[in-house]
């Protein structure tokens, strides 16, 4: 399948607002492709990417219209007043497992880097002493970071630098294999050596990965991503092969953004 995600005529109102953050937004997320979504901020870059896994949810009384599938299943699912219906009491835990999510700023948690990588398998039933440190180890090697933290297994991850607290936040994610990875802002608070090392990785874990990344360095989406979406005040602009996106916009409003006019 092309399309490892498909977001249909979706909108979005956060509790209490009398105006909707997103508004009627239609997208394909390509199957083992990188999507960069870019704009300036505030105009639903983060609401659009968190509605991907339903992190808002979180919080009661948000409004969902349209759709959001995953290969086909419906992530929002609605009852006739706009009211999230969740069918079972896992389906969180069970969506997040398929579509992990990296945070702007490392969350480490507070025990060792082992542990860290471990944690989501421990909470998916992993109780294999053996299969558990295969797969801690496999996911540090694939974000570049095993090397570096080998002999630190058992030291507090909140010793390590902020680019490798960064790494091991998607160690963690990328241990539970899922299908898609959503990074928000993920190199905006490390320095330049750190946010090369990201996206080197984020280029190589591609490979077995569908991913989406918001950014507001237009730099970064052109080099790592292979389609981009320009979103300006809630609504999709454009979205297009990111070539296409900063070299021959279709829209004024793209180029104007792309070319510094504002934003």
């Amino acid at each position: 399948m092309k399309n490892k995600m498909e977001i249909k005529d979706f909108s979005f109102t956060y509790r209490g607002s009398k105006s909707a953050s997103l508004c009627d937004v239609n997208m394909s997320i390509r199957t083992n492709k990188v999507t960069a979504i870019i704009g300036p901020s505030g105009c639903g870059k983060s609401t659009l990417l968190r509605s991907m896994n339903r992190i808002h949810d979180v919080y009661h009384g948000n409004i969902y219209e349209g759709e959001i599938l995953l290969f086909g299943e419906q992530l929002q699912q609605q009852q006739q007043k706009n009211i999230l219906l969740i069918k079972k009491e896992n389906d969180f835990i069970t969506l997040r497992q398929r579509v992990g999510m990296v945070f702007q700023k490392p969350t480490p948690f507070p025990m060792s880097v082992f542990d860290n990588v471990a944690y989501g398998l421990r909470l998916s039933g992993n109780k294999n002493k053996h299969l558990l440190k295969e797969k801690v180890i496999k996911a540090l090697k694939d974000v570049a970071l095993w090397e570096e933290v080998k002999d630190r297994l058992s030291d507090d991850a909140r010793g390590l630098s902020g680019g490798q607290q960064q790494r091991l936040c998607i160690a963690r994610v990328v241990a539970l294999k899922p299908e898609v990875i959503l990074f928000d802002e993920p190199t905006s608070a490390l320095d330049p050596l750190s946010t090369l090392a990201i996206e080197e990785m984020i280029i190589e874990l591609k490979k077995n990965y569908t991913i989406v990344i918001v950014t507001h360095n237009m730099q970064q989406a052109s080099r790592i991503s292979d389609f981009t979406a320009f979103m300006y005040l809630g609504e999709l602009i454009e979205f297009d092969v990111t070539e296409n996106i900063f070299i021959n916009p279709k829209k004024k409003q793209t180029e104007d953004y792309i070319t510094g006019r504002f934003g």
